[in-house]
């Protein structure tokens, strides 16, 4: 459905988000780079508990909620798949970051995933993290890399977005149930963005 110039009413229960989605063709980061000392990303073979307890580590703030309401059976079939593959970025043994990078489409990738906790940000992590994410996802025989972000992400995330060379192409207004009403948040999380059961 288009939408045409107006305003909308929100279901009760209910949050709205404009998604942008960006992407590039070839990667503008020319080679990985090093993380902060005492940081370091692995990619991991996750269980569905260790991904749903970083997911909401990472998420919370931001109300990420596709990695928690989806069924313990689809998570586990993606988490299995060998064109998904899951990044985790350690200070020490605690994980603080995630990313996701999914081939399944062919010639492409989404970066579905990418994120911190809050306590990490602004400590140099961001820039390790994508220049890694691109190395990886150029490796293949892509053509596309594809991610999105909404105003209900991190202020900072659009800007890092565009200035780590991806271009917008699309943008779309998504309504999902508050996460924090399904139970899937807890009802203090994002306390930015209203709760209206």
């Amino acid at each position: 459905m288009m939408l045409t110039a107006n305003t909308y009413d929100v279901p009760a229960g209910h949050v709205a988000t404009v998604v942008t989605t960006l992407e590039m063709t070839a990667p503008k980061r020319a080679a990985r780079l090093p993380f902060p000392d005492g940081t370091a990303a692995r990619k991991e073979d996750l269980s569905v508990d260790e991904f749903r307890n970083l997911f909401r580590k990472v998420g919370a703030p931001w109300l990420w909620v596709s990695g928690l309401s989806d069924n313990n059976d689809e998570i586990a079939s993606t988490l299995s798949d060998p064109n998904v593959d899951y990044w985790v970025v350690y200070r020490g043994q605690e994980s603080i970051g995630l990313i996701e990078l999914d081939f399944r489409q062919e010639g492409a990738c989404e970066l579905v995933l990418f994120g911190m906790v809050t306590s990490a940000t602004g400590q140099g992590l961001g820039g390790p993290m994508m220049a890694l994410a691109q190395a990886e996802a150029f490796a293949r025989d892509i053509t596309r890399f594809h991610v999105c972000t909404c105003h209900l992400d991190s202020p900072t995330a659009m800007p890092f977005y565009l200035k780590a060379g991806f271009t917008p192409v699309k943008r779309a207004v998504e309504v999902f149930a508050d996460p924090r009403l399904t139970g899937h948040h807890p009802a203090d999380v994002a306390p930015h963005i209203p709760c209206l059961p």
